[in-house]
């Protein structure tokens, strides 16, 4: 029986916490012989968020773990306490296979866990775990990184396919599908996939762009230009640029194909519009074009895209009914 041991403290994310507890807590229906042993390790009495936790060992039993995941951390600001970091580097020189989930890869790169190696974190925060952290390579465009015996994932709904990752490691694809399946979620996205969740539109409020850019959301099946945009902010194309690069982080033609591309996922997740008209509604003018462009953001082709979400809302590959994905 392999052992999972949970390494929590304060300032966990109980979302992620109580992930891998649906995961590797009990197996599905149907599968026979023995299923993980999963505890939960930590330096006594937790919070996690507004719930209170009491562990079944203490750190030092993540010594004896065969894998060790470390959920989502609170607060990327806050240096995760020293014993925690002790307990997990000490589990991987024992040889433990470590996993984080979402956030929970600042706990890692703080023991050192992730110099040298290839990593990934929650879209939003990628930036900040590089800055911190220089030795490791983030990569912010996919769902999760197995570099071997550190895995890493991205946010909530990557950290399920990193669960489930681990499962298919261990007991192959028919036990991770049947666990998919009790869970109501997609049995298998590659980690290499793009993260689904693209730069969002900046939160309303005072700034140069705040009337521009729900304008340019309304027209995005017209064939707009910086120009275009320029003109409607009533400001030079250069002027713009600045004040995107300032509001969004990018530049102007980039956010409008970003906004085209995360209106495409809404038309291939809530409609059954053919590939030539979901190009149309978002401005890509041929299937071809998005094609292309989608592949390129998301990672994978618009047809797989729509696939994998269309799974979400079946119990199984026979179909029937089903509960949405949260």
């Amino acid at each position: 029986m392999t052992t999972v041991a949970l390494a929590v403290t304060d300032g966990m994310l109980h979302f992620e916490l109580a992930l891998a507890q649906e995961v590797f807590g009990s197996a599905p229906a149907g599968v026979t012989g023995p299923w993980y042993d999963l505890v939960v390790c930590g330096p006594g009495p937790v919070r996690v968020g507004r719930f209170g936790l009491e562990p079944d060992h203490g750190l030092g039993r993540l010594l004896r773990a065969d894998t060790v995941i470390v959920p989502g951390w609170a607060d990327v600001d806050q240096a995760p306490p020293a014993d925690l970091l002790d307990a997990v580097r000490a589990a991987h020189e024992a040889g433990a296979r470590v996993a984080s989930l979402c956030t929970g890869a600042f706990v890692l790169a703080a023991a050192g866990l992730l110099d040298g190696r290839r990593a990934t974190t929650h879209w939003a925060h990628t930036r900040a775990l590089a800055e911190r952290h220089p030795r490791v390579e983030v990569d912010p465009d996919v769902l999760y990184v197995d570099d071997g015996g550190v895995l890493t994932s991205a946010g909530k709904a990557a950290a399920m396919d990193l669960c489930l990752h681990l499962v298919r490691l261990d007991r192959g694809a028919s036990v991770a599908n049947a666990v998919a399946r009790r869970l109501v979620v997609p049995p298998h996205r590659d980690g290499g996939q793009a993260q689904f969740v693209t730069t969002p539109v900046p939160a309303p409020g005072r700034h140069p762009l705040a009337e521009l850019l729900p304008w340019v959301l309304e027209r995005l099946d017209r064939p707009l230009t910086v120009e275009d945009l320029a003109r409607r902010a009533r400001m030079s194309s250069r002027h713009l640029g600045r004040h995107f690069r300032s509001v969004t982080g990018t530049t102007p033609l980039q956010w409008l194909l970003t906004q085209r591309i995360r209106r495409a996922q809404e038309l291939l997740e809530n409609t059954d519009d053919g590939i030539d008209a979901v190009a149309a509604a978002v401005g890509m003018g041929t299937a071809t074009t998005l094609r292309r462009h989608f592949h390129r953001t998301v990672g994978v082709p618009p047809d797989t895209y729509r696939r994998t979400f269309r799974s979400r809302n079946r119990s199984g590959p026979e179909g029937g009914e089903g509960h949405p994905h949260p």
